[in-house]
């Protein structure tokens, strides 16, 4: 039986790519022979249309949060190889408030997922989050074993980079997750013929040298449409600049975690 890693795709700031990392890595690490569980815990649901998956009320995490219940009914395949789901729903939105008032809040997520994720069906878990730094995000970075932050190339996004950095801190310092860690800073919509891009890649690797992916994933007309098409990038149009990048981001992310990445192919 494989030890299942869990990671969380998280950034309190909207429009910085962290549900196309999502979905890309899934589907890249699928395409590479690895099981990939998605959990879509955004109540807009891009995750779910990116892999094809229509909308549908009662068939997200909701009422497993509230009541730890089965999520196994709740799993789907998706358009992806390798790729199965937990599709979201606008009304999952309604779930922050309902599992404040519950008891140890904080781990309704990780209660409900720790049998799949302890069933070594899956090499990974990828948790698309919300914008937001609310109680979604915060059971899902206390259930995860690291986090990925996707940061648009600006100076904004260098703020809210230190807020993320510090619930890492919290989270691990309260006892909630001893053992979270930051597994890496990805780059996005990065533009190399803009001072300001560069600038804001050195100023980041100057802050966290260790951190930041070498691979920066670009701005491209194929990885914008694709979700409209319900599709991973690397289906729609594998030789796009933005299928290549997202690949050679698995193959470094899957050298990171010490694994073998002759699996990974790049056109």
């Amino acid at each position: 039986m494989i030890e299942t890693k869990t990671i969380s795709i998280a950034n309190q700031k909207g429009g910085v790519g962290k549900t196309t990392t999502a979905v890309n890595l899934a589907a890249c690490l699928g395409d590479a022979g690895y099981k990939v569980l998605v959990i879509d815990l955004d109540p807009q649901a891009n995750a779910t249309s990116g892999l094809g998956i229509v909308q549908q009320q009662g068939t997200s995490l909701y009422s497993a949060l509230l009541n730890a219940g089965d999520i196994t009914p709740l799993i789907q395949k998706t358009v992806a190889e390798n790729v199965d789901i937990i599709p979201s729903e606008v009304d999952l939105a309604g779930s922050e408030i309902d599992i404040a008032r519950t008891d140890d809040y904080l781990h309704c997520f990780r209660k409900a997922v720790a049998p799949v994720a302890q069933s070594g069906i899956y090499s990974f878990i990828v948790i698309d989050c919300p914008p937001s730094l609310g109680i979604l995000t915060m059971n899902a970075v206390t259930a995860s074993d690291s986090l990925i932050v996707p940061m648009q190339c600006e100076y904004y996004a260098l703020e809210g980079l230190s807020v993320i950095t510090r619930l890492i801190s919290q989270i691990r310092d309260s006892g909630a997750n001893p053992k979270l860690e930051l597994e890496g800073i990805l780059m996005t919509m990065f533009d190399g013929r803009t001072n300001l891009a560069q600038e804001v890649v050195k100023e980041v690797k100057e802050h966290f040298p260790d951190k930041v992916y070498e691979t920066m994933i670009p701005r491209n007309i194929r990885l914008s449409e694709a979700p409209s098409f319900g599709k991973p990038v690397i289906m729609h149009d594998r030789n796009s600049v933005g299928a290549k990048a997202y690949l050679h981001f698995t193959a470094e992310f899957l050298t990171r975690t010490g694994i073998p990445t002759d699996c990974v192919t790049v056109p």
